[in-house]
C-alpha cells in the first residue's frame, strides 16, 4: 500500500474561503472549520479594526486555545502581535478587541 493515502485516512480539512461567515456582533465574525464528536471546534475569527467584544468572553465549560494569524489582538489587557499563542484556561475570561483589526485561529478542546 501507499504510506501517503494511508496518511491521508481520517483526516478533514475546511477552507476559511469555504465556511460562511457568522456575524456574532458588528464587525467581529466566526467561520467554523471543524466539529469534534466530544464536542471540541476549531474556528476562525476576523475581527475589524475599532471591535470589541460587548462583554465579558468567559472560558466555559473548557479552556480556550487562539493563534493570532494576522493583525495585532488585545485581549482587554495586553497587545498580542502576529505569531503569538494564548492558552485561556477554564473559568479564565477577557474582553476581545483590536484596535488594528485581527484573524486569530481559536480552538476549544472541550467545546
Amino acid at each position: 500500500m501507499n504510506p501517503a493515502i494511508l496518511a491521508q485516512e481520517g483526516y478533514e480539512s475546511a477552507a476559511t474561503a469555504d465556511s460562511p461567515a457568522h456575524e456574532l456582533f458588528p464587525g467581529i465574525r466566526l467561520r467554523p472549520l471543524w466539529s469534534g464528536e466530544s464536542g471540541a471546534t476549531a474556528n476562525v475569527l476576523e475581527m475589524d479594526p475599532g471591535t470589541s467584544w460587548p462583554r465579558d468572553d468567559v472560558h466555559e465549560p473548557g479552556p480556550e486555545e487562539v493563534f493570532v494569524v494576522s493583525g495585532t489582538f488585545n485581549d482587554g489587557a495586553r497587545d498580542y502581535p502576529a505569531g503569538s499563542f494564548l492558552h485561556a484556561p477554564a473559568g479564565s475570561w477577557h474582553v476581545p478587541q483590536t484596535t488594528t483589526g485581527c484573524t486569530l485561529f481559536v480552538f476549544y478542546p472541550e467545546g
